[in-house]
């Protein structure tokens, strides 16, 4: 009979914030696949857990290798995964073994929990309505990677290091613009935790040389662009032209500008 894999959320920052049903998920496993067996260890003493399941390490590096192995263990047996901070498969070792069950058709459950995007993008003052994660700005090449984002409307939430966050920050301010308002939020539900609100380059400024701590940064969408109606038109009327039904390319530039989809088809037609 098939039993379940459980990926389940644990503090970000405060022991406070542990679940019940992660304390009983934890004094209750036989096995642990965690991103790190001595933080999953240490958890588990803080939280008074005396237990002492199974511990594999499922890490960024062996992920991949051995998430079959642990999809088999789970047709057998509950399998409860764990990450230094947060929900499994947010920026984090988890989505391997995900995919990895879909495909073998065994359960995956969570154990909803703290969140650092989620916290983030609630004290930051932004849009909370529409946002998208990036996860960790790249290393190098910061601006180029940048760029294709900045027309983007909806808040975006990043994850970056301390050491580099002035720098990210400047690079951000150059791809996005430097008054495109911006929350630098450090130390999440820890006794320093720091919510810093500002614009892209007064926050490069005051984060030049760098911080401590867990880092999120939280940016402000794109100012909606104003567009042309018989310019959208055209573009339909061209991609027409290029052999996409006229249908389709309404609709398609209807997504691209917000304009009606049928607006677009009959102005369109009427060209004909």
């Amino acid at each position: 009979m098939g039993r379940v894999i459980i990926l389940a959320a644990t503090p970000i920052g405060n022991l406070g914030d542990a679940s019940r049903r992660l304390v009983e998920a934890l004094e209750n496993a036989e096995t642990i696949a965690a991103e790190d067996t001595r933080t999953a260890v240490q958890l588990m003493r803080a939280l008074g857990v005396d237990n002492r399941p199974r511990l594999v390490a499922l890490h960024e590096h062996n992920e991949v290798e051995r998430s079959a192995e642990l999809v088999e263990h789970a047709r057998e047996s509950d399998l409860l995964v764990l990450t230094d901070a947060g929900m499994p498969a947010i920026s984090d070792p988890g989505f391997a073994i995900v995919t990895a069950a879909i495909a073998a058709d065994v359960t995956v459950t969570a154990l909803p929990g703290p969140s650092a995007v989620l916290t983030a993008l609630a004290l930051s003052g932004l849009p909370t309505d529409r946002f998208a994660f990036e996860g960790f700005l790249p290393r190098k090449g910061r601006v180029a990677a940048l760029t294709p984002l900045a027309g983007e409307q909806r808040t975006l939430v990043f994850f970056e290091s301390p050491h580099r966050l002035g720098a990210s920050l400047a690079d951000l301010a150059t791809a996005f613009g430097a008054e495109r308002p911006a929350a630098v939020c450090r130390e999440l539900t820890k006794l320093h935790e720091e919510i810093a609100r500002g614009t892209l380059a007064e926050l490069a400024e005051r984060f030049a040389e760098g911080a401590r701590g867990e880092i999120v940064v939280v940016v402000g969408g794109a100012d909606p662009v104003a567009v042309d109606p018989e310019s959208a038109v055209d573009e339909v009327v061209a991609l027409a032209a290029d052999g996409i039904r006229l249908k389709d390319a309404a609709a398609q530039v209807a997504a691209a500008t917000g304009l009606s989809r049928r607006d677009l088809y009959e102005a369109a037609l009427r060209r004909r």
